[in-house]
């Protein structure tokens, strides 16, 4: 699967000045919103990443996503994995479980994002679910921004993964773009000024 082929096509490989959710800038953006707009590529994406999953001998009996960017690639992979469906969101800056939903002792779950970049999200919703007694049994995202190791991949995690390493995380493919402290951000230097995504008509 071309994974940068499918981004591309859909208009959502963006080249700016962007403010990603981990408080770090990158010139690059993957705002799968437009990429999961279509079901049938949003259905592709997560039977693929649902392959990879049970090739691996993992089992959830649940998906739980952050939202709001996990909430379409976290539903279509519970469909795919034929598995409840669940989100935390942020009530004044803090993840939390609502809506009803409720999480039972030793229950399977599997976070997962549409981008992971350094996991900071999916990591906070995990503790959520962790709390309320479930298991995680692992990670998963369309795409990897290349901080974290993909599972069965070749290669070291780096330090600015917050995953855990005793767990699986896996992923469609890597988008590697330089990104940086706001400190050191040269498009900064430039005089631009970072835009969060999904604002301003992105």
């Amino acid at each position: 699967m071309d994974l940068r082929a499918i981004y591309k096509d859909a208009n959502a490989l963006l080249e700016g000045h962007f403010l990603l959710s981990s408080g770090k800038h990158s010139k690059y953006y993957l705002q799968s919103a437009k990429v999961l707009e279509d079901p049938k590529t949003a259905e592709l994406l997560a039977t693929k990443l649902a392959e990879l999953i049970n090739e691996a001998g993992i089992k959830a009996d649940t998906v739980c996503s952050p939202a709001l960017g996990g909430i379409l690639a976290g539903y279509e992979l519970s469909r795919a994995l034929n598995a409840r469906f669940i989100f935390t969101e942020r009530v004044n800056k803090v993840m939390t479980l609502r809506r009803g939903f409720e999480v039972e002792k030793n229950e399977k779950i599997l976070i997962c994002e549409d981008i992971i970049t350094t996991g900071g999200s999916a990591l906070e919703a995990a503790k959520v679910i962790q709390d309320l007694g479930g298991e995680i049994v692992g990670f998963a995202a369309l795409a990897n921004r290349g901080f974290c190791k993909i599972y069965s991949e070749n290669k070291e995690q780096k330090k600015e993964c917050k995953l855990p390493p005793n767990k699986p995380f896996f992923a469609l493919g890597n988008f590697e773009f330089e990104i940086y402290d706001p400190a050191d951000c040269p498009l900064c230097k430039e005089g631009s000024s970072a835009m969060k995504p999904g604002s301003r008509g992105n």
